[in-house]
């Protein structure tokens, strides 16, 4: 078998996963969930962990702790979790999470992949591994969306119904977006809040973080403005739950590691978006 490479994986992955997003068929019967609070709250905290060096392998027979706890409302300034700190590199510390339930596309699929990432110590779940989450659900898929699905696949908020009715507990990672942002642009009818909102409702008040979306792309649908609406309305939306924090992934991404099309990654790239999201786990919900 020909050995793939990232350029190809990439290509790929555009033409039958994120071209395909914007043809999928919406998901007409959900209901747009109603706020999980009483009253609303004016922050959404903001992470930003920082990488100065390579990812450090995970290390196995190391306890977690429990779960955290979700933050209660603040009525002050704005909340914000401390940037990772420069010195010691990669001194991150470790999640209050025991249990991660990770929902992406095809950006996502890239940092679960042994043909782009051969090091399986760099892949995402050894790097949840590394910062204290003794078990992983990873559920990527191109193409995928909060709403629209292609044919097979479910969208991410049947994937999250799913993880939920089979008892999951614990900790979410959203990496959704990129179609979700593309697919309003094309003219969907659902709303970007309307989206962050189904997923929320699954979620309920358990800790989760949101991974913002950018792209490198001028124009169309998967222009790199459209995924800054879509960052916009999250950080409005999330901004009512005391659960929810945000990975600020957009003022991370170096141009170096983007792949030709201007969306996916170099297998670079999706190594150190793996560690920056494990690192940005263990700020957002410090043990």
């Amino acid at each position: 078998m020909p050995r793939l490479t990232t350029r190809r994986l990439a290509a790929a992955a555009l033409a039958v996963g994120l071209l395909g997003c914007g043809r999928a068929e919406e998901q007409r019967a959900a209901p747009r969930s109603a706020p999980l609070l009483d009253r609303p709250i004016t922050f959404t905290t903001e992470v930003q962990p920082r990488l100065d060096q390579e990812p450090v392998p995970a290390t196995a027979g190391t306890a977690p702790a429990a779960p955290p706890t979700p933050a209660p409302a603040s009525t002050g300034a704005p909340a914000t979790v401390p940037t990772a700190p420069a010195a010691p590199p990669r001194s991150i510390g470790r999640t209050a999470c025991r249990a991660v339930a990770h929902i992406g596309d095809s950006t996502s699929v890239g940092m679960t992949s042994a043909a782009v990432i051969p090091d399986a110590r760099r892949r995402l779940d050894a790097q949840y591994a590394r910062v204290g989450a003794a078990s992983a659900r990873i559920e990527a898929s191109g193409g995928r969306s909060v709403v629209e699905r292609l044919p097979g696949q479910q969208n991410g908020f049947e994937v999250a119904g799913r993880l939920r009715a089979s008892g999951f507990s614990g900790c979410w990672v959203i990496a959704l977006g990129t179609c979700d942002a593309a697919n309003v642009a094309k003219g969907s009818r659902v709303t970007r809040a309307q989206r962050i909102e189904r997923m929320m409702s699954v979620v309920g008040t358990d800790p989760v973080l949101w991974v913002d979306v950018v792209t490198r792309v001028a124009d169309g649908v998967w222009a790199d403005r459209h995924m800054q609406q879509w960052n916009s309305d999250l950080s409005a939306t999330t901004a009512r739950y005391p659960n929810a924090r945000i990975y600020r992934a957009t003022a991370q991404m170096k141009a170096a590691w983007f792949a030709s099309d201007g969306i996916h990654y170099t297998s670079a790239g999706y190594s150190a978006r793996a560690a920056l999201t494990a690192d940005a786990l263990a700020v957002a919900f410090p043990g």
